[in-house]
């Protein structure tokens, strides 16, 4: 074929000018766009082709003509022209609309003519210098990506300038930008998986491709924003695109998870700028939680000392401050949890003033009570419902609060409950009330022990109405136990008695124990378990034959395993009719039938409360006769 009839072959009619035209057309009317894409997508594989096969053909020839050559060549660049606009047309609302399958096509045919161009490339690798066209290689893949890169970069740039309106919510430029690229990144992202890939090879992999292209520009642009010193509200907003929303809302979103490499683009920031960027979001995090905290405390005591009643909800009373520091905390809690990566450590260092908060509390309501204030018992009331919700929401924060942390929030709070418990009830009148137990009169019924203070008590309890029920039952609760507590004690300080005395003591212990367990479970509190504690050691005063009594003991300490060896001499102690040797076989039986995991046993603590020191004198002389 003559060099002639090479250049009759079809080319590309004035390609630069009509790019540049349909460039600066209003595509107004769908039919005629549509029309336009049609007549490139005719031209551009075809038109490929044939210019390789011109190439071939012109270099085929001992001496190829220069104005073929010429000729050859700014066809080729015609061509490539076509294929960049094609490309860069890719997120074009023409192109990236799914009512418009012809510019996709376009698109589609691009590619494939730049696979073309690089076999074309590859077939001229290995020959002699001199024999390869000038143009060659072409290295269309390769401007390809760059065309990529820059068209990436530029629609960044323009995110971040062309903020719309839905942006204007937003306090900052800094916050506007951000978000303007960060959107820019998910919407393209999206386009390329529902439409662009199925214009590329999977050989390609443009998916990644793009994720790669749009990772490294979003992060160049962040880590200028970082590197500025953002005040501390955007410090948080980059930290929240970078560590949540981008991980989370972009790269896992429903139709990309699974299918961009997320391992391979790492981090939008550096290490080390990371780093310095999550100390400086918690340090002023710190110092926000306990600027909060302290204040809500300050106007909290403001509000005692000004000696007004706290207010009543649903007639009971109330304070807002547990509700204000739970939302303090539980609002930190979830920022840091979308802001840092490793919310462990974010976590920690916002619930360590939650530690120091209730330490601070819990003083200044004991400083509070020693005043002679004439609403302390109203304002004590409001605590206890205080520390019921702290106390709640804080063992429900298993995640977020270190054990250490947790005991010692914890400690803080029971000495806060107790303190409401003193103040509310009187623990030093139980002491005084039972001292005659084991008396005469009480054994025979004349002298009411505990009849008497119960009334007492029911008198006191009466100004509970304001409590709200399950602080109520809470008191109610601390005090049964508290009083069985006395009740136990004063019985193992009494002198040994005879077994008639033993047994009417025993009677008159069941009478009581019922009494209790009735009085309190009519006050809407009670606990079942200690009236069973009171029956067994009854029992075990009541019941004469040695045996017996061992199987009681025995029952006794599986019930409860913090009952001790010291507890059970205590005990036995008050047999007068047991010998060393009942003693010491008792105790053993005890010993060897105790629960081999004690930490199964479901029944609270109480004998561990109970101290017997004084009387291992006693057991000493017991057990060496």
């Amino acid at each position: 074929m003559s060099g002639g009839e090479m250049r009759r072959l079809p080319r590309l009619k004035n390609p630069v000018r009509a790019w540049r035209n349909r460039r600066q057309q209003n595509h107004t009317d769908t039919a005629e766009e549509v029309s336009d894409c049609e007549e490139v997508l005719e031209q551009l594989e075809e038109v490929s082709r044939r210019l390789i096969l011109r190439e071939e053909q012109l270099f085929s020839q001992d001496s190829p003509s220069e104005e073929d050559q010429d000729q050859l060549h700014m066809d080729l660049e015609a061509l490539s022209l076509q294929l960049w606009t094609a490309v860069d047309n890719t997120f074009t609302s023409s192109c990236s609309s799914s009512s418009s399958p012809a510019h996709l096509e376009v698109l589609k045919s691009a590619v494939a003519s730049i696979q073309q161009q690089e076999e074309q490339d590859r077939r001229w690798t290995g020959c002699p210098e001199e024999c390869v066209p000038a143009w060659r290689p072409q290295k269309c893949l390769s401007k390809h990506n760059t065309l990529l890169q820059n068209l990436v970069e530029s629609r960044l740039t323009r995110a971040a300038q062309n903020q719309d309106s839905s942006t204007d919510s937003l306090s900052s430029s800094l916050k506007r930008q951000v978000c303007g690229m960060g959107r820019r990144v998910k919407e393209d992202l999206l386009v390329v998986v529902r439409a662009v890939q199925d214009c590329y090879p999977p050989e390609m992999d443009i998916l990644n491709l793009y994720s790669g292209l749009f990772h490294r520009s979003f992060s160049a642009r962040l880590t200028e924003l970082a590197a500025a010193g953002p005040e501390p509200d955007d410090c948080s907003y980059l930290l929240f695109w970078i560590n949540h929303c981008y991980p989370h809302e972009i790269l896992n979103h429903e139709e990309l998870k699974g299918k961009i490499k997320t391992a391979c683009l790492g981090s939008l920031l550096l290490q080390d700028h990371l780093d310095r960027l999550e100390d400086q979001y918690l340090n002023h995090k710190e110092d926000k939680v306990k600027l909060w905290l302290n204040a809500a405390l300050r106007k909290e005591e403001e509000s005692w000392l000004s000696g007004q009643n706290p207010e009543l909800l649903d007639r009971y009373r109330f304070s807002p401050l547990a509700v204000d520091v739970i939302q303090v905390i539980d609002s930190s809690l979830s920022e840091v949890s979308c802001v840092i990566r490793d919310q462990s450590k974010g976590h920690n260092r916002v619930t360590a003033h939650l530690d120091s908060f209730l330490s601070r509390y819990e003083k200044c309501v004991e400083e509070f009570m020693k005043g002679n204030h004439s609403n302390a018992r109203s304002v004590i009331k409001a605590q206890l419902v205080c520390e019921q919700q702290l106390r709640d929401y804080i063992t429900a924060q298993t995640g977020s609060v270190l054990e250490p942390q947790r005991r010692h929030c914890m400690d803080a709070l029971s000495a806060l409950k107790d303190c409401g418990y003193r103040c509310l009830t009187c623990p030093p009148q139980l002491k005084v009330g039972l001292a005659q137990l084991w008396t005469a009169g009480w054994a025979d019924g004349s002298l009411p022990v505990v009849d008497s203070l119960l009334d007492s008590l029911d008198r006191q309890l009466s100004d509970l109405s304001d409590l709200m029920p399950t602080c109520r039952q809470s008191v109610l609760s601390v005090l049964q136990e508290d009083l069985v507590l006395q009740y136990v004690k004063r019985t193992l300080r009494t002198r040994t008695r005879s077994r008639e005395q033993q047994v009417d003591g025993a009677q008159r212990m069941t009478e009581d124990a019922r009494k209790i367990r009735d009085f309190f479970q009519q006050e809407g509190g009670g606990a079942p378990w200690l009236g069973e504690m009171l029956r067994s050691v009854a029992e075990v005063l009541r019941l004469q034959d040695p045996g017996s009594v061992q199987l009681e003991v025995v029952s006794l300490a599986r019930k409860f395993p913090d009952l001790s060896g010291d507890h059970v001499a205590a005990l036995l102690s008050l047999k007068a009719g047991l010998s060393a040797a009942d003693v010491r076989s008792i105790r053993r039986s005890v010993e060897e039938n105790r629960p081999l995991d004690a930490s199964t046993n479901q029944s609270p603590s109480f004998f561990s409360r109970v101290k017997v020191k004084w009387i291992d004198k006693k057991i000493k002389q017991m057990l060496a006769c």
